[in-house]
């Protein structure tokens, strides 16, 4: 069952992640590398390069939890974010917007060509 909800803290890890990875070495980016506790019950975000996967890392009262979810097509839409920080917080409505592949850009206006 799905257990995440608006009202926890999520973190996206903002470098590229190797979706070998499992519970021990992703605890083990959340400590060292995020300087975050994974006990704290916090929901942490990893992406592959190509955006096309997501492990999502989560402490509930049974122990670690991990969500995957690999795209058929496509990618993830991450969300604009400082890329000098291993840590970007970010919402749930961010993640949602991630999975469902909805953008929150503003689109670009093209000029049209006029007909001569």
């Amino acid at each position: 069952m799905f257990c995440l909800t608006s009202a926890m803290q999520y973190y996206l890890y903002s470098y590229p992640t190797d979706m070998r990875r499992s519970f021990y070495t992703l605890s083990g980016m959340v400590t060292n590398m995020m300087a975050r506790n994974v006990q704290d019950g916090d929901v942490y975000i990893f992406i592959n390069r190509p955006c096309t996967s997501m492990k999502i890392l989560h402490m509930e009262c049974g122990g670690l939890v991990i969500y995957h979810m690999k795209l058929e097509s496509g990618c993830f839409n991450l969300p604009v974010f400082d890329q000098s920080t291993h840590t970007f917080q970010t919402s749930w409505q961010d993640l949602m917007m991630m999975v469902q592949g909805v953008t929150s850009n503003k689109k670009v206006k093209k000029k049209r060509r006029k007909n001569l």
